[in-house]
């Protein structure tokens, strides 16, 4: 008998600097429809009149959905299916608009054996620009 696991990386397999990315070109449905599963409608992201009005002069991504792709990172790359979000922080630093390309990386910094946690700094980037800086927590499944 054979088993098939979905599992990318084991906790024993992740070293420090290891690294992934995903990059996704975020657009105007991208928006709306995470408007709806979120309920944000903030008119900043919904109404160009409006946001005419801020600082930004025109319609910016939610913040949230950008952050999102790390999560996507962390499920489908490393360390992959399997993998448990403990923490995450976030450092908005830029804005993202429609027809950017975000791409989420992150990179391992450290692990903590006694609880299978890896530890990875996480960034968002549009044009080699950082717009999301933060850290999080994942706990990884193990071989033992």
């Amino acid at each position: 008998m054979t088993t098939d696991s979905p599992i990318l990386f084991y906790f024993e397999d992740i070293k420090e600097g290891m690294s992934a990315t995903y990059a996704k070109t975020v657009t105007e449905t991208d928006i709306i429809l995470f408007s709806g599963v979120s309920g944000d409608t903030n008119p900043v992201h919904l109404n160009q009149e409006f946001a005419e009005t801020t600082l930004f002069k025109t319609r910016i991504a939610h913040g949230m959905l950008s952050a999102g792709f790390i999560s996507t990172v962390f499920g489908t790359k490393l360390p992959g299916p399997g993998c448990i979000y403990v923490s995450q922080s976030l450092k908005f630093k830029a804005p993202v608009r429609i027809g950017d390309t975000v791409t989420a990386r992150v990179e391992c910094i450290g692990t903590v054996a006694d609880k299978k946690f890896c530890l990875f700094r996480t960034q968002c980037l549009v044009k080699g620009k950082v717009v999301i800086d933060g850290e999080a927590t994942v706990m990884v499944p193990s071989r033992g």
